[in-house]
């Protein structure tokens, strides 16, 4: 989804989320969409195409992502298997007035830290390995141990310097055009599950059509129809695991309004039927 993605991350004393992603998972297939939160990504397995705002990555196993604050990500898996830990930055407040500073630019967008990592020897890969080792700790200290293994890899980030500060006036034409990304694609998210033209998207960012189904495919890798119906799956599938809806209602509700064309879509994106991803 390109969407600003506004959900509760773990307890307030804990604003952490873990998932395990295979095949399985509603959101096997990362649309973009952006948070104010950090999001790290591990692959385990495979290769995973990792889109960064404007940067394209091919990861293999073992690679890891920082993911900034507010940076549109999406991801597309090629017979793989990744892990995601998505957290808030309040989780890293301090009274340490150096340590203060830092986390407090990140939030801000002053600072960007370098976002990829396919070196399984360095530093910073295993600081953020040491993470997600703690995240999946299920027993006692599980908060101690992650709060560690957080402060640790800042500290990686801030020896080896791997962050840039962000001055006005420095953004490039394409980082220029995420804000016209995020734009028309909110629309998207609010309006789904009703018609939406190529019309309707392109007047959302003052665009022909012609020229908005090319900045749309450069800036996400799809084109807009094709963006709109894998959201419109992505979401069917985070219905049919979360509700008691029948398969017609979950058509209709996410914007599908042939029921045949639905289960013929979704099995092409979810390699099964509905029914059956459903059990």
């Amino acid at each position: 989804m390109i969407y600003n993605e506004i959900l509760e991350r773990g307890t307030a004393d804990f604003p952490a989320s873990y998932y395990f992603v295979d095949k399985g998972h509603p959101r096997y297939e990362m649309s973009a969409h952006w948070h104010s939160e950090i999001e790290f990504i591990r692959v385990l397995s495979g290769e995973l195409t990792v889109k960064l705002n404007t940067n394209t990555y091919k990861a293999t196993a073992g690679d890891v992502f920082f993911v900034n604050s507010q940076t549109v990500h999406a991801a597309t898996p090629h017979g793989c298997i990744y892990e995601c830990i998505v957290m808030h930055l309040d989780y890293f407040k301090t009274k340490t007035e150096n340590c203060r500073h830092f986390i407090e630019s990140l939030y801000n967008q002053e600072y960007f830290v370098t976002e990829y990592s396919s070196s399984p020897e360095s530093t910073f890969t295993k600081a953020i390995n040491g993470f997600f080792d703690a995240m999946k700790e299920e027993k006692e200290g599980r908060e101690f141990l992650a709060l560690g293994a957080l402060y640790n890899m800042l500290g990686v980030i801030l020896a080896e310097k791997r962050y840039t500060a962000l001055g006005r006036g420095t953004a490039s034409a394409s980082d220029l055009n995420v804000p016209k990304l995020k734009k028309v694609l909110s629309f998207i998210r609010e309006n789904y599950d009703a018609p939406i033209t190529l019309s309707d998207m392109a007047e959302m960012v003052g665009m022909s059509g012609k020229y908005f189904c090319y900045f749309f495919k450069n800036m996400t890798g799809k084109t807009p129809n094709s963006y709109l119906v894998s959201y419109r799956i992505e979401r069917a599938a985070q219905k049919l695991m979360a509700t008691d809806e029948s398969v017609t209602e979950i058509a209709y509700s996410c914007g599908f309004n042939d029921l045949s064309y639905f289960i013929k879509t979704f099995k092409a994106h979810k390699g099964v039927s509905p029914g059956t991803f459903r059990k």
